[in-house]
């Protein structure tokens, strides 16, 4: 591979531990208000004028490769203006994310569906809208190649990241599909067993567990070094083969105090999500680089290039796949009913997307 063009940014960094799970805490939320639109102040701003700090949340996971990316190759240096400085906070998982903002520590962060739908219920829709997309893709169902059909998972142990986290969810409502019983404590005809993602390889190599329902990089690394075989792509399972992975969401207020800096911050993005188009080798290079640089692990280079494979990066921010998934979280009992409506702010990304000549995104029922 050839190296990326790094680039220091301006910022300082903070590693933020994994907070108490939200996820999984059921609540009904209203819509939100009716004050004035700060999506359409955003997308009015001008970015070029934009000054002060964005204070961006994102994880050390190939998953957020826009962030990686934006940070390690100098994107976000690149593009945002001179007076703009990014103070990055790393998360370990969403609900820590979400407390942070909650907490008004972060003003912007790369996070999955799932704990962005909680944070929006818990706020009542006062917190957050999601003002666009990042990656699609890179979850499913890997199992030991004695599993060759469905009904072999009846009796067996299933790991996900965690309970109520988005492949939780995605593992829970596929198996009530195929008529399996699970419950939140592991029983059930398959036990589902919430494992840190550093830890699922030591259970699948040891027998704890039998299957997977696992994201990139940890869904080929299993494949590639643990001798597992892929059961379902969970593309398989949506319209277009596309489903929300990883989105951004920002803090209602920071949308409404600082819209140019948030519309600079899109620009940003979408720089990001050239640059990986553009140069994949580099851009994984650079992804490597700022993982290994936050966790002291580098990724095998043939895993992150399957990883990357099996990833798309897109500002679409797949909105139908977010309704399912909210819809699924219900129907397993991990979330009670909450309208979504209003939850996307994409007016300041279309005018960026227009600006450019490109496509504008639709939130389509839920704008």
């Amino acid at each position: 591979m050839s190296s990326a063009r790094l680039r220091p940014l301006k910022r300082r960094s903070v590693i933020a531990a994994a907070g108490a799970a939200l996820t999984a805490a059921p609540v009904l939320a209203a819509c939100g208000s009716d004050d004035d639109n700060p999506a359409e102040a955003a997308a009015d701003a001008d970015a070029s004028t934009a000054s002060g700090t964005i204070r961006l949340g994102y994880f050390g996971n190939v998953t957020h490769a826009p962030a990686l990316v934006g940070l390690e190759a100098g994107v976000f240096a690149d593009t945002l203006p001179e007076a703009v400085t990014i103070e990055e906070t790393v998360f370990n998982a969403g609900p820590s994310a979400i407390e942070a903002l909650f907490s008004d520590a972060i003003d912007i962060s790369y996070i999955g569906p799932n704990p962005a739908i909680n944070g929006w219920a818990q706020s009542q829709g006062q917190a957050l809208h999601i003002i666009a997309g990042s990656t699609s893709g890179g979850a499913g169902l890997v199992v030991k190649p004695e599993i060759t059909e469905v009904e072999d998972l009846r009796g067996k142990a299933l790991a996900t990241p965690q309970l109520g986290n988005t492949q939780d969810v995605a593992a829970r409502h596929w198996l009530k599909q195929q008529g399996f019983e699970t419950d939140e404590n592991g029983g059930g005809d398959v036990s589902v067993t919430p494992i840190e993602n550093a830890e699922v390889a030591a259970a699948f190599d040891d027998g704890t567990v039998d299957a997977a329902w696992a994201v990139e990089p940890r869904y080929s690394d299993l494949i590639l070094k643990h001798g597992a075989v892929e059961f379902l792509n969970e593309r398989e399972l949506w319209e277009g083969g596309e489903f929300v992975t990883t989105h951004i969401i920002v803090a209602k207020r920071f949308l409404e105090e600082q819209p140019a800096l948030v519309k600079a911050f899109l620009e940003g993005h979408l720089a990001a999500l050239d640059y990986i188009a553009a140069n994949p080798e580099e851009a994984q290079t650079a992804s490597n680089d700022r993982i290994e640089a936050l966790t002291d692990k580098r990724i095998d280079d043939a895993v992150i290039a399957a990883a990357w494979e099996n990833l798309s990066f897109t500002a679409d921010p797949i909105a139908a796949s977010l309704q399912g998934s909210k819809d699924h979280a219900v129907e397993v009992g991990l979330l009670e009913d909450v309208d979504l409506k209003g939850i996307y702010a994409l007016d300041a990304l279309n005018q960026v997307l227009a600006d450019r000549g490109d496509a504008e995104v639709s939130a389509g029922d839920l704008a």
